[in-house]
């Protein structure tokens, strides 16, 4: 039957190839806003929210002006977050979750009582390692992870409600939960797909989310102050960007459904799988690592602005004609998350030995903005985005590649359940855009005239 299916789709693939294209002129014709996309780029207002806020530009009569970039939380700018916490000598990913679900930065006790819950939920429930992840290992995480979540909804008593009380509940139990998933996920992936060793560290609740996932992921548990306190700002800058992402977008049009939290969240970690979304980050790393084969002086600006030229003529690395890791929808001048996270990723270079490979992610960096201007022929700016960087981070902490994208949810989930719990208590009604049907009239015939 195998051959049979084979066979029956090579000849029908040209046809679903054909049936499935539009004229791009109808999108000009009706007016529609091709990726929910105005033509200038700017995305389509289609909701409020109070959780985050991504900020790029400013409208001036009718026109999108470049800005500084900002990132705010519950509205607190992320460099007073990050600074604040830094400062203090603390973790920061505890605290930004507290603030994201509750509106409010917690004091010194609500957040002891906050990150007391979470070490104490990290486990997984009784049976579920065992059942759901080792005996149905997958060869990629985020599907495994998706599964997990899945699953989930027969280990709840309640998995169906969705009034406040217990969509918190739920929400709590996943954050905690999602390190452990995703680190059991990649330890059965290593032993029954690369042929490693099977470690299952169980997860420690003194621990800070950042520390769990560093002391479960590694044979050893061993880490660093200085490798945790990166992780955790990581954490920290992924774990919101407003309600227009497409992960986000995709958990607030699935809860507006009033399905359950767990379809609902799976529904994001299958969003956040894609490479356009969350695989940015390998994508920007695999480049500089072509780029590394193919420059011979990374300190040779003119070596490696010939280069990126090439990449952008569709002439070198992938084809695509995409400087990976430059350029964003909203940030134009600036991305605030590269600035901080870049910060820590030259301290950690420098721990690690390699500062010479991370200047020259500074160095593609300050090129490609002309390289990009030039090609294009425009003055539009583009900036580092923290793809950019945050590849290099995950891989000088030794993070395997398949595990950069569940790291992105493990931070994410955050965002997501608390735009999950704000759709379904304030907007309460299903979301539901429109599509205009362009196809021609056709008449049915009998089965013996066609």
């Amino acid at each position: 039957m195998e051959k049979k299916l084979n066979d029956y789709i090579d000849k029908m693939v040209s046809a679903v190839d054909c049936t499935n294209r539009i004229d791009p002129e109808y999108f000009t014709k009706y007016s529609v806003k091709k990726g929910l996309r105005n033509s200038d780029g700017s995305g389509v207002l289609v909701g409020l929210t109070e959780i985050g806020e991504v900020h790029g530009y400013v409208m001036y009569e009718g026109e999108r002006k470049e800005d500084e970039g900002r990132l705010v939380y519950r509205g607190i700018d992320v460099f007073e977050l990050v600074r604040g916490f830094q400062q203090e000598k603390r973790f920061g990913f505890e605290e930004v979750c507290y603030l994201l679900l509750f509106g409010k930065l917690p004091n010194s006790s609500e957040l002891t009582e906050f990150t007391d819950l979470l070490g104490g939920l990290r486990a997984l429930p009784s049976g579920f390692t065992e059942d759901m992840i080792l005996k149905a290992p997958s060869s990629d995480i985020m599907n495994k992870l998706a599964r997990s979540v899945l699953v989930s909804y027969s280990y709840d008593e309640e998995p169906d409600g969705i009034d406040p009380r217990n969509l918190l509940r739920q929400s709590i139990e996943l954050i905690a939960r999602f390190p452990t998933m995703a680190a059991y996920g990649f330890q059965a992936k290593s032993h029954y797909y690369g042929g490693q060793s099977l470690y299952i560290h169980s997860p420690v609740p003194e621990l800070s989310t950042a520390e769990n996932i560093l002391h479960m992921i590694r044979p050893d548990n061993k880490y660093t102050q200085s490798e945790a306190e990166i992780l955790d700002l990581a954490l920290v800058l992924h774990a919101e960007h407003g309600g227009g992402n497409n992960s986000t977008f995709a958990a607030r049009v699935v809860s507006s459904t009033e399905t359950d939290t767990y379809s609902a969240i799976a529904a994001a970690v299958g969003s956040l799988k894609g490479p356009k979304h969350g695989g940015a980050n390998i994508k920007a790393m695999n480049m500089l690592t072509d780029i590394k084969e193919h420059v011979e002086d990374w300190a040779d600006d003119d070596e490696i602005r010939g280069y990126l030229v090439k990449i952008i003529n569709k002439e070198a690395y992938d084809g695509a004609g995409l400087i990976y890791g430059m350029g964003h929808a909203v940030y134009t001048l600036s991305d605030p998350r590269t600035i901080l996270l870049k910060e820590k990723a030259h301290q950690l270079a420098i721990e690690k030995g390699r500062e010479r490979e991370f200047l020259l992610y500074d160095a593609v960096e300050r090129i490609a903005p002309d390289v990009f201007a030039q090609a294009k022929g425009t003055t539009k700016n583009i900036c580092a985005n923290v793809d950019l960087y945050s590849g290099f981070v995950y891989d000088a902490l030794g993070i395997p590649t398949e595990l950069f994208t569940p790291l992105f949810a493990v931070a994410r989930i955050v965002g997501w359940c608390a735009h999950r719990i704000e759709e379904v208590v304030c907007m309460q009604k299903i979301i539901r855009p429109a599509y205009k049907s362009i196809s021609k009239p056709q008449k049915f015939l009998p089965i013996e005239d066609r």
